[in-house]
């Protein structure tokens, strides 16, 4: 500021100065008339006026409007910009200001990108997401919360978090992250029937530079999926073992009575020794079923892929049910398209057919019939096996593909059934692309449609 009085305002302060001395001097020493004092004096207020009007063009409103410009750069326009090149010093100031409002204006779309970035992933995450301050206000809340809760982003930012969150887990989790001052963890179910949820809630104080508490964040994580696997995998341990028993209970019960009571009854003997055939037989045939699907589980599990022709499948197979279905008095019918070219894992495709017709002959009644299907439609390889057996109820199609369920317990276990077979028929038809669909009605039958894509 000084070097710019000196370079500039300083030549013409000094030139007003002088001229009022060299008047001053002039009206003191001279006898002139005074219209002449009079006319000097107009002349030199004249020359101020003109010196007064320079400096002000060329420094004050230069100033004025560089102050302007500084006022709004405050108040948040970046995108005003002062011009002006009257003098060096003005234009190095212009130039000045208008790079740092070009600066602020950089800082702050960064700022409002990394907002929005900020704010889209909060959004989109897959956990719902509560934040809260120190004061108990709620600050905001994302998508996902309010998916799973309801209600709008204004019915709960701005409130406090106990009057307008209704879980009790909701108030303990606060109220335990606030008091302790680290994360707190716990779960609860919301909803009931068809929509209830499992959900874990974490609530994580916030601090800020000096360590003080500042608020908390609530993140909910969805675990039902976690939780109905965890039922399954008890369900499927308490089934094994409960298959495994019986087999095994039969074995020992039997071996134990034959050691007991000697080999002298050739008759016992003979029907214990085939009852412990039997049962061994069927915990074999138990035991294979579960390394099958176990196998078919995998995700590394890769399909022996070839081609084949329908009828070489069909005579594998076919021969053997028909036989069995005529035993059993049914009515036993094929329509086969022979020529059709099939590509699959030709030993998994029997294992499907084979668990089907299977199915589809114990589960039918004696003057009864079974519908055997094999052709294409569109770009599927289709199969359809029906009958007209026992059905089942709607409600219980979609179960019949998890392990050991059965439609009839009793009547399953004794045809030596493993209860696995429906199963590893579902994981076959997945590995392979396709689908299958079912259609039933008790006591009228049941029909099966499996698709696999050409």
């Amino acid at each position: 500021m000084k070097d710019l009085f000196s370079k500039t305002l300083l030549p013409y302060v000094s030139v007003i100065i002088l001229s009022l001395l060299a008047v001053g001097v002039i009206v003191w020493k001279s006898e002139a008339h005074p219209l002449i004092l009079v006319g000097l004096l107009l002349i030199e207020a004249f020359i101020l006026l003109i010196m007064l009007s320079l400096l002000f063009n060329k420094y004050v409103k230069p100033l004025h409007k560089a102050t302007s410009t500084i006022d709004e750069i405050t108040k948040g326009n970046y995108n005003v910009r002062f011009h002006s090149s009257v003098s060096e010093e003005i234009e190095e100031l212009s130039l000045k200001i208008n790079s740092l409002a070009r600066n602020m204006s950089e800082i702050t779309l960064q700022e409002q990108r990394q907002s929005e970035q900020l704010t889209t992933i909060i959004d989109n995450m897959q956990s719902a997401l509560v934040l809260i301050d120190e004061k108990g206000y709620i600050h905001l809340v994302n998508r996902k919360f309010l998916s799973m809760f309801g209600k709008t982003e204004r019915d709960y930012k701005g409130y406090l978090y106990y009057d307008v969150l209704e879980e009790e887990k909701f108030h303990q989790t606060v109220q335990n992250t606030f008091l302790y001052e680290r994360n707190m963890k716990g779960s609860f179910i919301h909803g009931s029937g068809l929509n209830k949820l499992h959900l874990e809630i974490i609530g994580a104080p916030i601090f800020n530079e000096r360590n003080m508490l500042k608020g908390a964040v609530l993140v909910l994580y969805d675990i039902t999926e976690l939780k109905k696997l965890e039922k399954t995998r008890k369900d499927f341990v308490a089934n094994v073992s409960h298959e495994l028993r019986t087999p095994v209970t039969s074995i020992k019960g039997f071996s134990e009575t034959l050691l007991e009571s000697g080999l002298n009854d050739a008759d016992t003997t003979k029907e214990f020794l085939t009852i412990i055939h039997n049962e061994s037989h069927r915990l074999q045939l138990l035991i294979e079923d579960l390394l099958s699907l176990s196998r078919l589980e995998r995700e590394n599990y890769h399909l022996i892929l070839n081609k084949f022709k329908a009828f070489e499948l069909i005579n594998e197979i076919v021969p053997a049910f028909k036989h069995h279905a005529e035993q059993k008095g049914l009515n036993f019918s094929i329509d086969v398209d022979e020529a059709l070219t099939i590509k699959a894992d030709k030993e998994r495709l029997k294992q499907v057919i084979v668990n089907l017709l299977d199915n589809a002959i114990h589960y039918t009644s004696e003057n009864g019939s079974v519908e055997f299907y094999l052709g294409h439609i569109k770009d599927f390889i289709h199969i359809k096996i029906a009958d007209t057996g026992i059905g089942m109820e709607e409600k219980v199609i979609p179960r019949i593909f998890e392990r050991f369920y059965r439609v009839d317990k009793a009547r399953s276990r004794n045809t030596g059934g493993t209860g696995l077979g429906l199963a590893i028929v579902k994981h076959i038809i997945e590995v392979h692309g396709g689908k299958i669909d079912v259609e039933s009605e008790v006591n009228k039958g049941t029909t099966i449609h499996v698709y696999l894509p050409k």
